[in-house]
């Protein structure tokens, strides 16, 4: 069952994500990559994480979305006709890793071990919750500060961009 669950999820990522760069309507790609957060959210779920299933949205659908959304509609940007279709590129690119996908899965299948016999009989639960925090303020706290201060950069970046747009256009 959780195989058929994976299969749905990566299937939808797959197709939502492909549409996300070929779809020429800015708006309706923006569409395409918040129903791809959620089904990336529901593989979290699935690996019970439900934690980052959590952050994932709102995160991703809830701020990055919205951000993107903002800046197409900030911009007017409207069809995109400068490109051809790449549809002819993406199938190209795709049956490869769709054939791929296949074997995988039909040579994995005689593989798969009962989940009986893999659990051990005295699991440990914990929190996912805390699990992460603790891993990302020991062993990852120097990336996650280098990421904080590259994003502060950015968002300064962008204020003085803006600010110096605005003195030009009132002069």
């Amino acid at each position: 069952m959780s195989q058929l669950f994976f299969g749905y999820f990566a299937g939808m990522i797959a197709m939502t994500s492909i549409l996300v760069v070929a779809l020429r309507n800015p708006v309706y790609s923006a569409l395409s990559l918040l129903v791809m957060f959620f089904h990336v959210a529901g593989l979290f779920i699935t690996l019970h994480a439900e934690f980052l299933a959590a952050v994932q949205i709102i995160v991703y659908c809830g701020a990055i979305l919205v951000l993107y959304l903002f800046v197409v509609m900030l911009l007017n940007v409207k069809q995109d006709d400068r490109y051809h279709s790449q549809w002819r590129i993406a199938a190209i690119v795709c049956v490869p890793l769709v054939i791929e996908a296949v074997v995988l899965l039909v040579g994995g299948a005689g593989t798969m071990v009962s989940s009986r016999n893999a659990e051990p009989q005295d699991a440990v639960v914990t929190d996912n919750t805390l699990a992460i925090g603790q891993t990302l303020f020991s062993t990852y706290l120097f990336p996650f500060e280098v990421a904080s201060l590259v994003l502060l950069v950015a968002m300064i970046g962008a204020i003085v961009l803006a600010k110096r747009d605005i003195g030009e256009s009132d002069a």
